[in-house]
């Protein structure tokens, strides 16, 4: 008996296991399609041949050889530069390392919609997946050398894999994986980011992912910690220093300045001028309203944590950019858009789904359902199921089998005692004068019965079974067709809700809408700039500096990267060097400062010859050229 059992029960978990992976390909799909979806955007919109950014530039220059290494402020970390260097190290290509980046975060997207499988649907995971993919901040930076869509991702990893730890030892992979690299894009951001989860893991059910958790963040950020006691004299001081070049952290009221941002502003520094259109940043106040929705669901439902977690997590990742900075980027929310989009995703499918259980009637009130066909029997016949629902049985279980119930219009049966006041019918036939019975027991009187309901006839009174030999007794049949367990109604199917469809498709093409046209006019804005900077550098070349040289001045990183020359700057957060040191400089190696049209030039370029270039006046000096 046990070993019989213990059989069946290995069977029943090869056979769940067997369904469970032939299932995980189709759920693959959705997720899978999202994240392709998203990097065949990025190509198409994106673009590859769009020129490297300012921030870019810094971090490509670290591994390239086409430019000297860019200054390396405090508050940057080399993941990104680390990153990257499959690609620059070998290749100066900017095409080659926008499609590399664009492949790149989509796969990255797709791991971390899959490492939320089993804790919110399928649907909702790809729906969440588009709703993130979809804003035009995760379009243009998804292909960029930016470190922020990466700690994004990471962190929506990073939160599904510390939900499944307790049950799943491989969620612990995942979550130190996602950890590190959070820490080693920015290590500052992966703090505030999993203040939930650290709060969270001193719990006794989250102690082992608590340890991990921090295991990851050491490793991601050893590197940063190394650097700031090798090159900005420890820790301590490389966090103030970062701190002084963001401004100073401290209360600042930044959400205005993140609303003007939405407009197209990369970087809002200083963050003046006029709010964007009321539809560029409506979807920005529904998501505090939707997150609002998204609790009050999870509350009613079974996805507490796998709700709140990530929800908690954006607030905290969110907090240092809206009130403790005085400028805006964008790109400094990716990591909150990201946590927040599945369960807002979640709310929304709520909001035009719903949970429909089919009412308990009467089965006179039903239809019958439909038989479901099994596979056939031996002797070629087919077995039929019918609804192991209630209210589809042809006979109540409370009410008695046909044999023993009487039928309409009969007496009814006589209890145990003395015979009614007029006697008993006798034994060996009817009463004189009475009409003969039919064989098979009485009849309905007609006159007798509601005018309503026809005329029944009894069932007969089934003969005796003989009882059959124990040793003939055939094995029990065990029935194919499943049946719930008792006291338990069938699941419940969802149906839709179509106004609520209609005007949530209606909104979301709205909102698509209006992130497709800031996006395209983030990325003419950025093309304009880069040819302008391409422009630039092609005069410097003209005028006679070429690698070896220097840059200094307005935008002097960029430039100066596109024409292969170090850039240096006197002042501001990249300040590396000297009035002095480039006058040194100029003596022996051509030098170029660019000065915004209308400004005086510094001190040490009054004499040297310009040329104005767009939207900059080129002071430059060629050693050696006038013999």
């Amino acid at each position: 008996m046990a070993g019989s059992a213990h059989a069946t029960v290995d069977a029943a978990n090869r056979e769940h296991a067997r369904r469970a992976s032939a299932g995980s390909g189709h759920a693959v799909w959705p997720t899978a399609a999202v994240a392709a979806a998203f990097s065949l955007a990025q190509l198409v919109l994106v673009r590859p041949g769009l020129g490297l950014g300012w921030d870019e530039t810094v971090y490509v220059s670290q591994v390239s050889g086409h430019a000297p290494a860019s200054f390396f402020s405090a508050p940057r970390a080399r993941g990104v530069s680390l990153l990257v260097a499959p690609v620059a190290a070998w290749s100066s290509s900017t095409a080659l390392l926008r499609i590399y980046l664009a492949l790149l975060s989509g796969l990255a997207l797709f791991l971390a919609l899959r490492a939320w499988r089993g804790l919110f649907p399928v649907r909702v995971l790809a729906f969440g997946g588009a709703l993130f993919a979809s804003l035009w901040v995760t379009l243009f930076y998804g292909p960029q050398a930016m470190p922020n869509y990466w700690v994004a991702v990471a962190a929506l990893a990073a939160v599904a894999c510390f939900l499944r730890a307790p049950t799943d030892r491989g969620a612990l992979w995942g979550l130190a994986g996602s950890a590190a690299v959070m820490a080693w894009m920015r290590p500052v951001d992966a703090v505030w980011a999993t203040v939930p989860l650290l709060a969270l893991g001193l719990t006794r059910r989250h102690r082992r992912a608590l340890l991990v958790l921090l295991a990851g963040l050491a490793a991601g950020a050893a590197e940063w910690v190394v650097e700031a006691y090798a090159s900005y004299g420890g820790l301590a001081r490389r966090l103030s220093d970062g701190s002084a070049i963001q401004g100073g952290l401290g209360w600042h009221f930044a959400v205005v300045d993140q609303l003007r941002g939405l407009g197209g502003r990369t970087l809002c520094r200083p963050c003046t001028g006029a709010l964007p259109h009321p539809l560029v940043t409506l979807w920005w106040f529904a998501l505090p309203v939707l997150a609002a929705l998204a609790l009050v669901v999870a509350w009613r439902g079974r996805r507490r944590a796998a709700t709140v977690l990530p929800l908690a997590c954006a607030a905290t990742a969110a907090f240092p950019y809206l009130f403790l900075i005085g400028y805006a980027a964008p790109r400094f929310l990716l990591p909150a858009y990201a946590l927040l989009a599945i369960p807002v995703a979640d709310a929304l499918a709520h909001l035009i789904a719903r949970s429909y259980r089919p009412a308990q009637h009467s089965p006179s009130h039903l239809p019958p359902p439909p038989a479901r066909r099994l596979p056939g029997r031996p002797g070629g016949r087919s077995a039929s199921c019918p609804s192991t629902h209630p209210a589809h049985r042809s006979t109540p279980p409370s009410v008695p089998a046909p044999a023993d119930r009487p039928t309409l219009g009969s007496p009814p049966a006589p209890a145990d005692g003395p015979a009614p006041a007029d006697g008993p019918a006798p034994a060996d036939g009817p009463a004189p004068g009475s009409p003969p019975a039919p064989a098979d027991g009485p009849t309905v009187d007609p006159a007798s019965a509601p005018a309503d309901l026809p005329t029944l006839r009894p069932a007969p009174h089934p003969a005796p079974r003989p009882t059959p030999d124990p040793r003939s007794r055939p094995a029990p049949h065990r029935s194919p067709c499943p049946s719930p367990p008792p006291g338990r109604l069938p699941p419940s199917h969802p149906t839709r809700r179509p106004l609520a469809l209609v005007l949530v498709c209606a909104c979301l093409a709205v909102h698509l809408a209006v992130q497709l046209v800031v996006l395209l006019h983030v990325v003419g804005s950025a093309t304009a700039a880069h040819d302008a900077w391409g422009r630039t550098a092609a005069e410097m070349r003209r005028r006679g500096v070429r690698p070896p040289c220097l840059v200094t001045g307005h935008e002097a990183i960029p430039v100066g990267f596109a024409a292969g020359c170090a850039s240096a700057a006197t002042a501001g957060p990249n300040a590396n060097t000297t009035e002095d040191g480039i006058t040194r400089t100029a003596r022996r190696t051509p030098v170029a400062t660019l000065v915004p049209a209308g400004s005086a030039p510094p001190r040490y370029a009054r004499d040297w010859p310009s040329v104005p270039v767009g939207a900059v006046r080129l002071y430059y000096v060629v050693p050696g050229a006038a013999s």
